[in-house]
């Protein structure tokens, strides 16, 4: 089935329902609320003409007065009492529906879980047994000090700056800053603000938990003009074209990295491993990336990194020795 034609589809299981409430409603109302030309809808209405449930009569299809349609242009839907519901979530929709909710309330506010508590034992009670089996799903999001997440919703609510402290691994050291607020998003087990940081005129994304401090300004947020929202369609973080690019070969066990991670060449090698060549920002990312796949990853190529992982791992070595 193409593109065209599955949304067709669910744009007419859709309108089924809708217009069995609402008698007798204008053709460009029903073009407006489907945000389609007059003409889809039309083409939509000729096709539901047509439908019926399996070995009907022509008696028994689906039934629109083209009159009223043609010389009012409005449009009337009878004989559908069989789809007058809405669509109904599968189960593995339902699912994956909770599993996104539990996510959510774990790195809600306290004003949010309510909310969220009331949805998910909506969908439950209506989902039925394949939902509740969510329950049994690690739900892992990591936990921030509530006082700077009460400190960030307050900001985003009220649309004003922040002033942070700001814990960068990368360079073991904290920084301060303020911000312009942007919106809330999580990935990987991680809540992170986006926000204009002032300090480096860039959008940045600032990990709660290693937010140290967080203070609500009474000045406004105001972003420049040109700030906008990342496409995090791609992934929250996606490497520039200039960054480094770092050459790794993978063992089975550490195959995954080809696929969670933008890369920009794979090789498969006879043994089993996988070659890959991917971009970094952050060396000490990458270095932590090796070191935590315990020997299951080499870095071929820089050579400095390689260097540095393999000192850093006889390094923690040492110290497993000497203890």
């Amino acid at each position: 089935m193409t593109a065209n034609a599955q949304t067709q589809v669910e744009r007419m299981l859709a309108l089924v329902p809708y217009l069995r409430d609402r008698e007798g409603i204008p053709l460009d109302q029903v073009a407006k609320d489907f945000k389609v030309k007059p003409a889809q809808i039309v083409k939509d209405l000729n096709v539901l003409w047509f439908c019926g449930l399996p070995d009907a009569m022509p008696g028994d299809m689906i039934d629109i007065d083209m009159d009223a349609l043609d010389g009012d242009g409005v449009v009337r839907l009878s004989n559908a009492d069989y789809l007058n519901r809405p669509l109904r979530l599968a189960p593995h929709e339902a699912l994956a529906l909770a599993v996104a909710l539990r996510a959510l309330r774990e790195a809600s506010g306290e004003q949010e879980r309510e909310a969220v508590d009331r949805t998910l034992a909506k969908l439950e009670q209506a989902a039925g047994e394949p939902v509740a089996s969510a329950a049994v799903i690690d739900v892992h999001i990591d936990p921030v000090d509530p006082q700077i997440r009460a400190a960030v919703d307050l900001a985003l609510r009220e649309n004003r700056r922040m002033h942070l402290r700001y814990y960068v691994p990368g360079r073991d050291e904290t920084t301060e800053r303020d911000v312009d607020p942007m919106r809330l998003v999580f990935s990987e087990g991680h809540a992170y603000l986006e926000a204009w940081c002032n300090r480096v005129q860039e959008g940045r994304f600032f990990r709660l938990d290693r937010m140290t401090a967080a203070e609500v300004l009474d000045e406004s947020a105001s972003p420049p003009a040109n700030a906008r929202r990342k496409d995090l369609s791609g992934g929250l973080f996606q490497p520039a074209a200039d960054d480094p690019l770092a050459v790794l070969e993978l063992d089975p066990a550490a195959s995954w990295v080809a696929e969670y991670y933008p890369i920009e060449e794979r090789t498969d090698l006879a043994d089993g491993r996988v070659r890959v060549a991917l971009r970094f920002r952050d060396e000490q990312w990458l270095q932590r990336l090796v070191l935590r796949l315990g020997g299951a990853a080499t870095v071929v190529e820089p050579t400095e990194v390689a260097d540095a992982v393999r000192a850093r791992a006889q390094e923690a070595l040492a110290n497993y020795s000497g203890s």
